[in-house]
């Protein structure tokens, strides 16, 4: 069957992504550290592509624009962008001129086996956010960053021994600490955007919540809501959590509640049909769901709600 002329490029090993770059074989067949500007040697160079292994790359100022599944990011200011096993990433939108030095680090999973790394790494949020959500560094956080990608350069580049593993493994892991901590600046430093994404999002709730949006399209999930304000659900969950100190699914339950606790104690509605207007397909789920979160049954909440 003919591959379809925008499809993907995949590269399922380092070598595979060496060769389109038109660079050596890396030195170790599960981990590459690039360093300095690559334009892809082979044909469709910025098409777009989906990669078998993590990839942490340090972009400074540049002036074109790179692909993340739907969207576009602007990388004028530089900063991080990391991408886990099978994501869609793109290449640049137009060509490169001038572009400044960057460290790009593939780490295959089959590196970070029999590590607790290798399950950690999947609980780090940022390996799923898209583009337009990077880490932005200061001046300070760059030069941090960029003395951990040359000291695991070197020690990539000498002779391996039985502690070389173990070294790499150690500086990816602080690598990705300071990362973490650097994102959970972020959210806090950028109220002005965030303060806006969380009126949106309580105005997106509110439409969600009106009672014939809810009998049409049921519980708002964190991926629609994420889809309606153009973030990655990951980003959407964490940037909250930093901010109020719960997730996105906890806000639409507590939405949730509130709704029901409303017509629990305000209308005449039974607990079946106060459960068929809040998006329940069954009477049973919503009452186990309520006793979760309140501790109380919906007869016993109305019940106790009239005495007061």
């Amino acid at each position: 069957m003919k591959k379809p002329e925008n499809a993907p490029l995949r590269f399922a090993t380092l070598s595979e992504a060496h060769r389109a770059l038109g660079l050596p074989s890396p030195l170790h067949p599960l981990i590459s550290l690039l360093h300095g500007a690559h334009t892809p040697a082979e044909s469709g160079a910025h098409q777009s592509h989906v990669l078998s292994f993590y990839k942490i790359s340090y972009r400074p100022k540049l002036s074109s624009r790179l692909q993340y599944g739907q969207g576009y990011y602007d990388f004028e200011e530089g900063g991080l962008l990391f991408a886990a096993p099978n994501q869609l990433i793109g290449g640049t939108e137009e060509h490169v001129e001038g572009a400044c030095a960057h460290f790009t680090l593939l780490i295959h999973p089959d590196f970070l086996a029999h590590y607790p790394l290798a399950k950690k790494i999947r609980h780090y949020g940022f390996f799923t956010y898209s583009a337009n959500e990077a880490l932005h560094v200061s001046e300070q956080e760059k030069e941090l960053l960029l003395a951990l990608f040359k000291t695991m350069e070197a020690e990539l580049a000498s002779r391996l021994d039985e502690f070389s593993q173990e070294v790499v493994i150690a500086q990816l892991e602080l690598l990705l600490t300071y990362a973490n901590r650097f994102y959970k600046r972020q959210f806090l430093t950028r109220k002005a955007v965030h303060s806006d994404l969380l009126q949106r999002l309580e105005e997106t709730l509110a439409d969600c919540f009106r009672r014939e949006n809810l009998l049409r399209r049921g519980i708002p999930t964190v991926q629609y809501l994420a889809e309606c304000l153009h973030v990655s659900p990951s980003y959407l969950s964490d940037m909250l959590r930093t901010l109020t100190g719960q997730s996105a699914q906890q806000h639409i339950h507590d939405k949730l509640i509130e709704q029901a606790k409303e017509q629990l104690a305000t209308t005449g509605l039974s607990v079946s049909e106060v459960a068929y207007t809040l998006g329940f397909e069954h009477s049973q789920s919503f009452s186990r769901f309520f006793k979760t979160k309140t501790a109380l049954s919906p007869l016993a909440f109305r019940r106790s709600f009239h005495r007061n």
